[in-house]
């Protein structure tokens, strides 16, 4: 007579068995790999109007180019911040919740797209 091991099996397999989800891979999913798309960490309430919180994880694309109603990531006089892009009287403009629209001048560099965001409950 054999002992049991541990490793042997009694009775059936969990019917659930079939439905269980493998581990969610968010860098897979995001395709985080392409070298122009990074992770941003939103602080502050910017644009809390757009549904953007602080904490939330932006994914921006570095390489993608402007369009009319998205949300960009802008550095202006040195500082970052996020705004929506719009197209008036022949140029850009950026519109952060918190004030008016400004021209995008000399000084003003879009530095990426938001192509979408994860937001982690606390």
């Amino acid at each position: 007579m054999r002992s049991y091991q541990g490793d042997d099996t009694t009775g059936f397999q969990s019917p659930a068995q079939d439905h269980i989800e493998p581990v969610i891979d968010l860098a897979a999913m995001l395709d985080l790999r392409r070298p122009q798309l990074y992770p941003v960490r939103v602080v502050g309430q910017a644009l809390k109007a757009r549904g953007i919180r602080h904490g939330d994880v932006l994914v921006v694309n570095a390489a993608a180019d402007p369009v009319a109603g998205k949300v960009c990531v802008a550095i202006v006089d040195g500082e970052v911040i996020l705004a929506t892009l719009s197209f008036k009287d022949g140029g850009w403009w950026l519109k952060p919740s918190a004030s008016d629209a400004k021209p995008v001048a000399d000084e003003v560099e879009i530095w990426a797209i938001v192509e979408s965001f994860v937001r982690f409950k606390v």
